[in-house]
């Protein structure tokens, strides 16, 4: 059975926690429809060796920023790097389909951006956002939103 392909990294938890209730709903999806697709997840830390990925995947990324607004004076990614670092090898990144961003909505204009970058370096497309653990809605969308574009490119 074909599953979608998630790779992500959760520093504080939020997006991990997103992650399994995503999975979770994925499931129940699919167990009511099978044309539904469930979800393979795999967490990156700095443990995580390299290795090249056989597989499309969406890449979930939070925002963690140390210094500047990420615009005019600078933007320095904090912790999330490991994500990026195997995404840029073993040409993984050709296997990018898509970026979900996640944030504090308090951070304005910085909200997301790691994300926005990520789609920008990985020339894969920004697909959708939530905020901190995101809400049920959230859930509900970026599976839609998911399913969509892993069907699009798979066929």
């Amino acid at each position: 059975m074909e599953k979608m392909n998630i790779l992500y990294i959760s520093i504080e938890g939020n997006t991990r926690s997103f992650l399994k209730r995503l999975q979770a709903f994925a499931k129940q999806q699919h167990s009511i429809n099978s044309q539904d697709l469930e979800i393979n997840l795999k967490e990156i830390s700095d443990q995580t060796l390299p290795a090249a990925e056989e597989q499309d995947f969406f890449a979930f990324v939070p925002t963690y920023l140390d210094g500047g607004n990420g615009f005019d004076s600078g933007f320095h990614e904090l912790m999330t790097n490991s994500l990026g670092e195997y995404i840029a090898s073993n040409d993984n990144a050709e296997k990018c389909i898509g970026v979900v961003g996640s944030g504090n909505k308090n951070f304005n204009e910085q909200y997301c951006l790691t994300a926005r970058k990520y789609s920008d370096m990985f020339d894969a497309p920004f697909l959708a956002d939530y905020e901190l653990r995101g809400t049920d809605e959230d859930i509900d969308n970026v599976y839609s939103i998911l399913q969509k574009r892993w069907k699009a490119v798979e066929e």
